[in-house]
């Protein structure tokens, strides 16, 4: 688990800078800000989706996956323990957890680098991804506060946990399945954008069922 270790780390240590730069913007600074990475956001959620090679796949995932979602209720899971934290902490965070949790752990990168470190021993993939969200998590720090910090512990449960199941995974995930995953997963990065952008509030956390089934239809496609 040395490469989510790292990943965790990087994500918090981005933070913490990222909360004393933005101490030194100003609301109007602030709010352009957000608007720019709510616009990147979009840009690699598009980028992502259109490496489907089926977008059936993509649909029925989405489809089912949202039925899974709004019956489990994961949005309102990720909510409440972000309206905990913030309790405890006395800051604005539940919205700054929520939407850098999902970030950071949506995505291929982190289900195929975790595996990868989990059958192998090989963390280049999470080193690499580690950078990333290091860099992502001192921008969304700097103007949305120590809540995306805490999206550390999120990154060290999620991926921790597929590293240790890497061996019923590994065989599984075949190229068409990653594919499809990193496709679907990137129309859920596009969710986020739109919500950071406040174009709407899409309920993205309860679409995350739809990682699991996108590479199940793929697999079974093929």
């Amino acid at each position: 688990m040395l490469g989510t270790i790292v990943n965790s780390l990087a994500i918090v240590a981005a933070s913490l800078l990222g909360v004393i730069i933005g101490r030194r913007f100003s609301d109007r600074m602030r709010e352009t800000v957000m608007q720019a990475l709510g616009l990147a956001v979009l840009l690699v959620g598009l980028e992502m989706s259109l490496s489907t090679q089926n977008p059936l796949i993509i649909i029925a995932s989405l489809v089912a996956g949202s039925v899974v979602g709004e019956a489990v209720d994961i949005e309102g899971a990720l909510a409440r323990a972000g309206r905990r934290l913030e309790e405890g902490t006395g800051r604005g965070v539940a919205k700054a957890f929520v939407s850098a949790t999902l970030i950071f752990c949506v995505g291929s990168m982190a289900i195929v680098g975790a595996i990868q470190d989990g059958l192998r021993g090989d963390a280049t993939l999470l080193y690499t991804k580690a950078m990333l969200d290091g860099v992502v998590a001192l921008a969304f720090a700097s103007v949305m506060g120590i809540g995306v910090a805490l999206s550390a512990v999120s990154v060290l449960v999620y991926q921790g946990t597929i590293t240790l199941l890497a061996g019923q995974l590994g065989g599984f995930l075949v190229d068409r399945a990653v594919v499809e995953l990193e496709a679907t997963g990137g129309l859920l990065v596009m969710g986020i954008g739109i919500n950071i952008l406040g174009i709407g509030e899409l309920r993205v956390g309860n679409m995350l069922p739809a990682l699991v089934l996108a590479p199940v239809l793929a697999t079974l496609a093929g």
